[in-house]
């Protein structure tokens, strides 16, 4: 039985509609886009590897918030 990972299947998705050129997207085209990201968002924040990017990510700030003092 096969099993699809909903936020990789929304990864994949997301990668493909962004490769797409600016020029040739309309505004509904981009909303759309911007909803998938969001529900991408959701589904990876309470994963461990969610958990990992924001704590990078929070690590990576305060460095530069004190890099900056």
């Amino acid at each position: 039985m096969l099993t699809i990972n909903v936020g990789v299947l929304l990864a994949v998705i997301v990668v493909l509609r962004l490769r797409r050129r600016t020029e040739a997207r309309s505004r509904n085209d981009e909303k759309l886009t911007v909803i998938l990201v969001l529900a991408l968002g959701v589904l990876v924040a309470p994963t461990p590897v969610g958990e990992g990017i924001a704590n990078f990510l929070g690590q990576l700030v305060s460095g530069v918030t004190q890099a900056s003092r």
